[in-house]
């Protein structure tokens, strides 16, 4: 008898914990994304004015990451005649300053894969909370 009052199993403890996985996953994407943001905001980077898009913006968000970056590479390819630093011959004056935009580009391009992992994080907790109100429900347990 005691098995048919005993409800849910192991469903209720489940969802439990990923209800508490799911709101790991969510603050520590939101966490991350506001630290991404708040390093980028302290370079003080501005958005080249002849940047196709945010020209003139500060660099917080991804967006603007990405046109930053997509400028930096127009200027070392006019600055290299359209070839990349390792196509620069060692004796190349412009290397150095296209090396250098090699990577600010690169760098600017990890900020925007660091944005898009932490909304990866913050909408797969989102996902792992609903999973878990929804197993918690299943076994006639309260979500909470």
């Amino acid at each position: 008898m005691a098995a048919t009052t005993r409800r849910g199993g192991a469903a209720p403890l489940l969802g439990l914990l990923v209800i508490i996985a799911g709101a790991i996953f969510f603050v520590a994407g939101v966490a991350t994304y506001s630290v991404v943001s708040s390093t980028l905001a302290d370079q003080k980077i501005t958005v080249s004015d002849d940047a196709d898009w945010f020209a003139g913006q500060h660099v917080t968000q991804p967006w603007q990451a990405y046109s930053e970056a997509m400028v930096i590479g127009k200027h070392a390819s006019e600055m290299a005649g359209g070839k990349t630093y390792a196509e620069l011959p060692r004796d190349d004056p412009n290397r150095e300053s296209v090396m250098t935009a090699s990577f600010l580009q690169a760098s600017l391009f990890t900020s925007v894969v660091a944005f898009g992992v932490a909304l990866l994080a913050a909408g797969l907790g989102i996902v792992l909370v609903l999973i878990g109100v929804a197993l918690r429900r299943l076994a006639g347990q309260p979500a909470g």
